[in-house]
Order: C-alpha cells, then structure tokens, then sequence
C-alpha cells in the first residue's frame, strides 16, 4: 500500500491528481480526484452516455487498455513522444496508475506545453519540437482526443534546449470500431485534424498571454 493522502500532487488534471511515486521518483502516480467520483463523471454526462456502466468513466483503467493496444499495435518506438505505463498500484487514495515521469536534464519536473509557453513564450525551439511530435504522430498515426497544450510535456535538456515533447494524456479513439481498422485515408483526416485544432489552441492560448490573461491551474506545475 502506497500512502499519498497527505503528500502534495506535483499536478491536477481535471479528473486526477498526480503524484512522485514515494517509491521510484522517476514515475508517476495517477489517482482520481477524490471530490469528483466516478458517479459525478457519469452525472455530468447526457443520454445514453449517462447510462454507461462506471468503469467506463474510469480514466486510469481507460488509459492503461489504450497504451497496452497501441504498443502491441505500433510497436515500443510510440515511446519517444508517448510516456510509459507500468500498471496499476494500490494506494490509500484508491487505485494508482503508475506511470513514466517525464524530467529534464536538471531532474527537475519537465513542465506541461501549457505552463512552457506562459514562462517562456512561443520559442522557436518550441516550434521546431512541436514539428517534430506532428511528422511522429503522422507518421504512426497515433489517435487521440483532441491534443491539449496541459496534456503534452516538455522534456529540456542541458542549455535550456528541448530535448522532445511527451504527449501524457488524451490518447485513444473515442469511435466504437477500433482506429486501425479504418481505411489509412480516413486515420490521415483524422489525426491531421488534431493536429489542426492544436494549433488553433496554442494560438488563443498566445493571444490570452499577451492579453495578461493569467491559464488556470490547469496543467500547471504545483510543485518541481
């Protein structure tokens, strides 16, 4: 048993908090956010969503089946813009994921895009990895919900150079039949379209910084 109640998360996501594993600091461990149960998950959804046993509303359980099918499926090299999944770990806050914790060259905790580009702005060494993670996720056809800025890490490394962008959460495909099993046309248009949107997120977000906007909590770093 892993007690993590009375430790701080190093970050919270909107269902789950993470934490250093007590353990192993180079992983991570994800638990559900104990004022939002998984009944307040399906409450919040609408017909016939509602109606979905709540297993199906767990985040943990979900991620761990999507990150075991897309290794068996495309192979271990998703790993470079992808974290690594170790299963699952009791803990006093319930059933922890645990998983690969992204750090820089420094060991401190690599920060969210999010969080890097309210520090340091839009950089063009940011431009150039995000480049990167594009051809790669192409390139595999990796799928996913839409990429958020709070769900990819910036991993530096030594002279403040980004090393890679590590997409951390939101991966899968939310359509019944399984992703791989569409035409390659079809998971190019899809996967281009995240893509797209990313973009046009990280342009608001730019544009909400240099208005003085402070980001919510969201994504952000609590502690390093």
């Amino acid at each position: 048993m892993i007690f993590l109640s009375e430790e701080n998360p190093f970050a919270q996501g909107g269902n789950r908090l993470c934490f250093v594993h007590p353990d192993d600091a180079s992983r991570c461990i994800k638990v559900r956010r104990p004022d939002f149960t998984l009944a307040d998950c399906r409450r919040k959804k609408k017909f016939p969503k509602n109606l979905r046993p709540l297993t199906s509303f767990d985040d943990n359980l979900e991620e761990f089946n999507v990150l075991k099918k897309l290794s068996t499926i495309k192979g271990d090299s998703i790993f470079v813009h992808i974290y690594k999944c170790f299963g699952f770990i009791d803990t006093d806050m319930g059933k922890g994921l645990v998983t690969e914790l992204i750090k820089d060259a420094d060991g401190r905790i690599s920060r969210s895009l999010k969080h890097y580009i309210w520090e340091e702005g839009y950089t063009d060494n940011c431009r150039d990895a995000l480049v990167q993670l594009e051809s790669f996720w192409l390139n595999k056809l990796i799928p996913s919900r839409d990429l958020l800025t709070h769900n990819i890490v910036v991993q530096m490394g030594e002279n403040n150079q980004i090393i890679r962008l590590v997409v951390i959460d939101g991966l899968g495909s939310p359509h019944l039949i399984p992703f791989q099993w569409f035409p390659v046309s079809y998971q190019k248009r899809y996967v281009s379209k995240k893509i797209k949107r990313l973009h046009c997120r990280i342009d608001e977000f730019i544009d909400n910084c240099n208005s003085g906007k402070k980001p919510s909590s969201l994504g952000i770093l609590q502690a390093r």
